[in-house]
Formats: C-alpha cells, structure tokens, sequence
C-alpha cells in the first residue's frame, strides 16, 4: 500500500513540474547546461518537462511494483548481484 502512495505522490509532483514549468523557471532560474545543449531560450524549460516525465515514468513503476524488474533488465547486468 505504501508503494502505491509513495509512486502517486511522485506521478503527482512530476505532472506538477509538467504543468508549472514557468513557474519552475521564474523561481528556480535557468540552466546554463541546457540552455546551451537543449535550446538557446527554452532549453530549462525543456530539461524540465524531460524531468517530470522521467519523474511520471518512474512513478507508475513504484505503482505497478516494476521498478525491480525494469532495473535489472536495464542496467542489471552492470549491478553486481
């Protein structure tokens, strides 16, 4: 049961980031790293929309209980056992 809040607690503040993106920026600043990799005036803006999907991405795995899994068939094999 906690798995479910705690991954529903993380889609809830990703989809946050998602949807403030402005206010993410005008608060938090820009990113110099992706303003010159991502985009000249939109790069933070960006990361920060890849990040709250990443965030989205890994909420439903603690949900789903797949998280284990899907560590294991990505970089398991780098991960001693």
């Amino acid at each position: 049961m906690s798995r479910i809040l705690i991954g529903l607690l993380i889609v809830a503040i990703s989809s946050g980031l998602i949807i403030k993106t402005e206010w993410v920026v005008e608060n938090f600043g820009t990113n110099a790293w992706a303003e010159a990799k991502l985009g000249t005036s939109g790069g933070t803006r960006l990361m920060v929309k890849f990040l709250g999907l990443a965030g989205i991405f890994i909420g439903f795995l603690a949900i789903t209980n797949l998280h284990t899994q899907f560590l294991n068939a990505t970089v398991g094999s780098w991960l001693v056992r």
